[in-house]
């Protein structure tokens, strides 16, 4: 573990919550067949273990993916997923650890070329929030863990995996409507967001010219582990994502659906893009 490696913070403990536990389960089914739009591609999703992540797993599994399904440490929703894609008529390997930690990327990448001979598609989707009323509440520790885990994660990763990648292939990032358009109690949060659409901009023009598109999803809010866990206020939870002009929060698989348009040849004249599946929430792009 190098020095620099900021480790996960007690302030809520319970993040990023077992979907297990969760009395309202998370929908995160398919809801159509495939048709190959994945066929025997191999794609790494960091946290597939529940939520958005595998959401996405479970639908590129049904368009004929093999995945290497990346969680911090929820090892029962990680088990499921991975029970998921192989019901899908897939192979899938799960890997455990903090993607913050740079010898950790090395390793995804290393197991999933060992296990499948290859990467097509990479999904950085793994992330945590802690919210603050005030920014003073804001401690360094936190804020170093939450761009360690947000940002730096992606930068380790596509680092690992950037020899592996050919003329091809896709790499999708995770970003946020809190990029967009705020979000008072979330600065940290809100700030990585802010860097990864930008990552994911400059990423797109630096990879291009060797036929690998990079562009960004932007969820508002949807209904994961990540916010009933600590991720928002409980007293917050009540009216979680009724603000948006569709008034309910947004389901993992309705939100998959992006990731796929991006990572298959759908999308192939589309790169440095953000996709917005926010329930009707109007922003820049």
């Amino acid at each position: 573990m190098s020095e620099e490696f900021t480790p996960p913070i007690s302030e809520e403990p319970r993040m990023p919550g077992h979907e297990s536990e969760m009395r309202d389960k998370p929908q995160w089914q398919p809801r159509f067949p495939g048709s190959g739009r994945l066929q025997d591609k191999v794609a790494i999703v960091t946290g597939a273990d529940s939520g958005i992540g595998r959401a996405v797993a479970a639908l590129f599994a049904r368009e004929g993916a093999d995945v290497a399904i990346v969680y911090l440490e929820e090892d029962d929703d990680a088990a499921k997923t991975k029970s998921i894609v192989e019901k899908e008529g897939r192979k899938a390997i799960t890997i455990r650890g903090d993607l913050g930690e740079r010898a950790f990327a090395d390793e995804v990448v290393k197991k999933t070329i060992d296990a499948f001979g290859k990467v097509d598609v990479l999904i950085n989707n793994a992330g945590e929030q802690h919210p603050d009323e005030e920014i003073g509440d804001i401690t360094e520790e936190q804020l170093r863990r939450t761009f360690q885990s947000n940002i730096f994660s992606m930068f380790f990763l596509v680092q690992a995996v950037r020899p592996h990648l050919k003329s091809g292939a896709a790499i999708v990032n995770c970003t946020s409507v809190t990029m967009y358009k705020g979000a008072p109690i979330l600065l940290d949060y809100s700030s990585t967001k802010g860097a990864i659409t930008a990552f994911t901009r400059s990423l797109s023009e630096n990879l291009i010219e060797d036929g690998i598109r990079v562009n960004a999803v932007a969820p508002g809010p949807i209904w994961t582990p990540l916010n009933p866990f600590g991720g928002q206020p409980p007293e917050k939870m009540d009216d979680f994502g009724k603000s948006t002009p569709m008034g309910r929060p947004g389901q993992p698989n309705e939100v998959a659906p992006c990731f796929l348009f991006l990572a298959c040849a759908d999308s192939s004249y589309m790169s440095g893009q953000v996709l917005h599946p926010n329930g009707g929430v109007i922003v820049g792009s």
